[in-house]
């Protein structure tokens, strides 16, 4: 009823509707607070947008106008915030899976490398590995450090490519040596 009311003043010439771009204006700062200009950026720029309509329409006296640009900047900021919490959970799971693949993978390379230098492996192929492990090493330390820092996306990046790099690596291990040169007769 009170809703009513207030589109009823507005639509009859009243105030601009300060109140509700105030509130539009609250939610869209909430919004980018909870990591909607990262994880809900579509739903987001809406709400920036009609806020900015919202203002627009105030300039030209439309308040009419402007009322329904703020309410719905209200609406989708809070829409924003709700996906970017749902949004936030996923690319965290999904940076956490790749930064436990990630461990796995460097885990893995160490012992490949050592096994290869057990061995006497191809020299080359052994420093090869061996460089590609100590910049995994960093490579994760980095990841984790986005991770705690809330970068979901980032240290999932990282992690992924810690994992690529070190398949590589790994992979110029397996491949066999080149015979021994035989003289021609």
């Amino acid at each position: 009823m009170a809703f009513l009311a207030i589109v009823i003043a507005i639509a009859c010439g009243g105030d601009p509707p300060d109140r509700e771009i105030q509130q539009a204006q609250e939610a869209i700062d909430a919004a980018r607070a909870a990591g909607a200009d990262q994880y809900a950026r579509e739903e987001f720029m809406a709400a920036v947008d009609a806020l900015k309509h919202a203002n627009e329409a105030v300039a030209q006296r439309d308040y009419r106008q402007a009322l329904n640009n703020a309410l719905d900047s209200r609406e989708r900021a809070l829409n924003a915030a709700k996906l970017a919490a749902e949004g936030k959970a996923s690319a965290r799971l999904e940076a956490e899976r790749s930064l436990a693949a990630a461990r796995v993978a460097l885990n893995g390379a160490q012992s490949r490398v050592k096994a290869a230098e057990a061995a006497h492996a191809r020299g080359r192929a052994v420093a090869g590995a061996r460089r590609a492990v100590t910049d995994a090493e960093k490579h994760l330390q980095e990841a984790r450090a986005a991770y705690e820092q809330g970068d979901y996306v980032k240290a999932k990046t990282m992690a992924s490519s810690v994992s690529s790099a070190l398949g590589f690596a790994v992979r110029d291990l397996d491949a066999p040596r080149a015979p021994a040169s035989r003289p021609h007769l």
